[in-house]
């Protein structure tokens, strides 16, 4: 059994019910009678409040259309990794041999899922300020600065959300081509919608010229 006082000293908050963290750590994969679904579907729940009234707080000024745009930023699978990530919480999930094989530790869906039991056992134990107070410290340490301009670099996110919605479609990237020593090397990426190319960018990697290129669509199709 995963020793998890660890996460406990790093959470600063010992379970008084351990079998509470168990089943937090649990993966259904693990074939137990119990595993994290339940406290995960709680936690979503709580952190999206904790979350909601953090911004709510810090950005007094902010109308509801940037304040849920900053949460949406926050309170997603990627987000959640992250703080999961920072707990090293894969280190103490209870999982199968084959989940565990299958490099199940480092997957997002399970570390975000994993990250949202925990909070969820701790509101079920503590309370919600208990839970507010281990979510928001967290969050500051894993995001130095929070507002929309920091959290709403995925260009590409936002550009599929925003295609699906226009065009009922998702852009297709596709790679130009690459020059320069392999070294400096730079990829020139295309983006192509309804078979028509929407945007154009390089850059130094094919993800970054994805994101420029992403970045140039989305002023293009705002206009």
């Amino acid at each position: 059994m995963n020793d998890y006082s660890q996460l406990e000293k790093r959470l600063n908050y010992t379970f008084k019910n351990k079998q509470l963290i168990i089943e937090a750590l649990t993966h259904k994969s693990d074939k137990k009678p119990y595993n994290n679904e339940r406290l995960e579907f709680l936690g979503d729940a709580v952190l999206d409040l904790i979350v909601g009234e953090y911004l709510f707080k810090k950005f007094p000024k902010s109308n509801e259309g940037i304040l849920s745009k900053i949460r949406a930023s926050l309170v997603n699978e990627s987000g959640f990794t992250l703080l999961a990530r920072e707990l090293k919480l894969g280190s103490y999930i209870f999982l199968s041999l084959a989940e565990e094989n299958n490099n199940g530790r480092n997957k997002s869906s399970l570390l975000s899922n994993a990250f949202e039991a925990i909070i969820g056992a701790v509101y079920l134990e503590a309370g919600l300020e208990v839970a507010k107070d281990i979510s928001i410290k967290l969050l500051e340490e894993c995001h130095p600065k929070i507002d929309l301009d920091s959290l709403s670099k995925d260009y590409k996110t936002a550009l599929q959300e925003l295609t699906q919605a226009t065009h009922g479609v998702t852009p297709v990237y596709e790679v130009l081509g690459s020059s320069g020593p392999d070294h400096k090397k730079e990829f020139e990426i295309a983006i192509v919608l309804n078979d028509t190319t929407i945007a154009k960018a390089k850059g130094k990697s094919k993800k970054e010229a994805q994101q420029k290129a992403a970045q140039i669509a989305l002023k293009e199709l705002k206009k």
